[in-house]
């Protein structure tokens, strides 16, 4: 009987899909954390990284826009990369007003180590690529819908 209710109630909260992301997303960043420690990196800096080995040199107001994440949130996360010395900040050549973020050589020697953190990820995930593939895709329809959830919709011009 129970059951039956929890398939009808709009609040049950194995139907939420905030709570499987969410649940999703920290259990799948824990398996990041032992793979990340022996580099002296934690997740959100693993991204970062990711960002600038893929375009470096990025500006920081590029480096945020790519990562979807606020100067007050990126600017500590650079500031640590720095100090570990991964990273150099410093003005863009092009534009005295932006601020660059380059690798350093140990920022780019550190790439070929953090090569052996997808594969490990799969095989720790038990999942096929085909299957992590498909489930990427949905993510990202997700991200974008929500991104757009806000936008003004389209008045309808028969009213």
């Amino acid at each position: 009987m129970e059951t039956v209710r929890q398939a009808t109630d709009l609040l049950a909260l194995d139907r939420q899909v905030c709570f499987a992301l969410s649940v999703a997303s920290r259990s799948v960043i824990g398996l990041y954390r032992p793979l990340l420690q022996p580099m002296g990196l934690t997740h959100p800096q693993y991204l970062v990284m990711l960002a600038l080995w893929e375009n470096e040199p990025l500006s920081v107001k590029e480096l945020g826009e790519l990562l979807q994440l606020d100067p007050g949130t990126l600017s500590p996360l650079l500031k640590r990369l720095q100090a570990l010395g991964y990273i150099d900040r410093g003005r863009n050549s092009k534009d005295e007003r932006a601020l660059a973020v380059t690798l350093t050589p140990a920022g780019r020697k550190l790439r070929a180590e953090a090569e052996k953190i997808p594969p490990a990820i799969v095989a720790r995930l038990g999942m096929d690529i085909e299957e992590l593939e498909n489930l990427h895709r949905s993510l990202m329809r997700v991200i974008s819908a929500a991104h757009h959830a806000d936008d003004p919709k389209p008045q309808d011009e028969t009213a």
